[in-house]
This record gives structure tokens, sequence and C-alpha cells, in this order.
């Protein structure tokens, strides 16, 4: 049920975005969902988000070792190409904590230092993926086949590890412009 833009339905916040609002001190950071409606669950505690967007450029070919030659063309069409392909992946990350009703840590204000996370993602992103042949240079990807699903999971399982427990929400991938592939660990 809505009122003046209030909203108690919590499943509208995904993704949430904050905007902060001056006229409060200390600032009061108010979820929005897509349409820009605030977001409340009536709860005393709420979720907040944070998202850091990385771009990085790696080759690999579509090649599954479980299928045969003339399968994995007619699986995986022109990815099967023998010389491999490349994309310009960008990443989103996406982190999430609770958030009271004033501020979101009581000594930072934030859910997590963006400073720390872009640590974790040059650690897990960066430095094994960019400009890399996914098949031959990422070990994980030498039983694994390198789809964007894949790579999604690949990048769960390492950002998890950096990150303080029970903080990754989401890794979002853009392949293209038009394929986009979502992974919140499930």
């Amino acid at each position: 049920m809505s009122h003046g833009g209030w909203s108690s339905n919590s499943s509208r916040f995904d993704p949430p975005y904050f905007r902060a609002l001056s006229r409060y001190s200390p600032p009061l950071f108010v979820l929005l969902d897509m349409a820009g409606s605030c977001v409340s669950d009536g709860a005393a505690e709420r979720i907040g988000c944070i998202t850091r967007v990385q771009s990085f450029s790696a080759c690999h070919r579509l090649h599954s070792i479980h299928l045969s030659d003339e399968e994995n063309k007619r699986v995986y069409g022109k990815c099967n190409n023998p010389n491999g392909h490349g994309h310009n992946y960008k990443v989103e990350v996406t982190v999430r904590g609770k958030v009271s009703i004033y501020q979101i840590d009581r000594l930072t204000g934030m859910v997590m230092n963006l400073t720390d996370l872009k640590k974790c993602i040059e650690e897990v992103i960066m430095v094994p993926l960019d400009h890399k042949n996914l098949d031959k240079d990422v070990p994980y990807f030498a039983s694994v086949v390198s789809t964007t699903e894949n790579v999604a999971v690949y990048i769960w399982d390492n950002m998890v590890k950096a990150l303080p427990p029970n903080l990754l929400y989401e890794i979002k991938i853009y392949e293209t412009e038009k394929n986009v592939v979502i992974y919140r660990g499930e």
C-alpha cells in the first residue's frame, strides 16, 4: 500500500537507490525504488545497497570438454570459434547492509567504505581477469565453460571471500549492451 510515495511493500526496493535529504542533520538517506519513490518496510532497520561499477576486457572461447566439436559448434555457434573472441565486460558489484533511521554505520555513515570495495574489486576482478584469455589464463576456467554466467559465479565466489561476511548482495555483468547476467549466490 502506498501513502505519499512511501510503500510498505519491502520487495519494491530491488535495487534501492539513496538520496540524501539536506534538511536533516546528519543527512537522512532515503531508499528509492526504480521510479524514485520512497520505500519503507515499516521496520526500524532498513537495508541499503552500494554498487561499484568496473569494466574489464577479456577473451574466451565457449567450448565444453563434455561435448563433441560438432555439438559445441551447434550449441555455441560463432562463440565457439577456435581463435576465440573478446568482450569489454562491465561488472556491477553490489553490497548491502543495515541502515538505521539516520545513518548507515554509526561511526562511518557507510554500508562499506568504497575504497575497500574498490581494492576488493581490483584483487578479485581486475588482476585475474582484465586483458586475459579466460580459458588459458584463469585456472578456474580450465574445466568450466567461460560463459558470462560462470564468470559471474567466479566473481561471486572470490568476492565473498574478500568482503566482510554477509555483505555481498549481487554481481551483475554486462557482456554486451543487450546481454546481462545477474548472480546473487543462489
